[in-house]
């Protein structure tokens, strides 16, 4: 074989490695993160009140189907007028105080089995990423893909989004606009119906192979 031929067939050292996606609440966690932060942060009178006031939008989902829907409203209801600042603050507190009660141990295990893989660990979840964030700092993860809340002038919590609800198709839009329409998804895991086009994509799937408890 000449030299140049050895070049041809050797690995290109500067393609960048593959994806593993990993789906947030109910893949890593047992529970919805962003209700369980919701209800953490305020008392058991406020959240109930609240929950009642949401009555109209999960009703309104019946006709509509749109998640995406009821978490703004959500928004609105807890969350509407917190300093970003503060919200962030409240966001690593939860992780800190919540991680143990929150991650399976077998979902951890196996993100810790690929990060001695050569591939990009990334999180794509649905709920709103700065409250994500501490997590998968916690975690390592080389990337966060999630909903974005929207911020006012004043940088408080507007009560909306600034980009879809990350879920169904829009995982997969989200993934290829941070890595390219042609990017490599090794592996992915999940756990719903909006999981469903990630994990088409994927060479390995794992649909709701974690069911260790904390």
């Amino acid at each position: 074989m000449s030299q140049d031929e050895a070049l041809l067939d050797a690995p290109d050292a500067s393609a960048e490695p593959p994806v593993v996606a990993f789906d947030f609440d109910g893949t890593l966690t047992v529970r919805d993160s962003f209700m369980a932060f919701l209800r953490w942060r305020v008392n058991r009178t406020r959240y109930g009140l609240g929950l009642l006031r949401l009555a109209p939008a999960m009703l309104a989902f019946l006709v509509h189907r749109d998640r995406g829907k009821v978490k703004a409203a959500a928004v609105r209801e807890f969350l509407k007028g917190l300093p970003r600042e503060q919200l962030e603050v409240q966001a690593r507190e939860f992780a800190e105080t919540q991680v143990r009660r929150l991650l399976r141990p077998d979902a951890v295990a196996a993100w810790k089995r690929w990060r001695t893989d050569h591939v990009r660990l990334v999180i794509v979840t649905a709920s709103p990423e700065v409250l994500v964030a501490p997590f998968a700092r916690g975690l390592g993860a080389d990337a966060l893909i999630g909903t974005e809340l929207a911020f006012d002038a004043q940088d408080r919590v507007q009560g909306g989004f600034v980009t879809p609800n990350c879920r169904g198709p829009e995982k997969v839009t989200r993934l290829k606009a941070a890595f390219g329409a042609d990017f490599e998804l090794k592996a992915a895991y999940g756990d719903t119906s909006g999981d469903r086009e990630m994990l088409a994509m994927a060479e390995i799937r794992g649909y709701r192979i974690f069911k260790g408890e904390p």
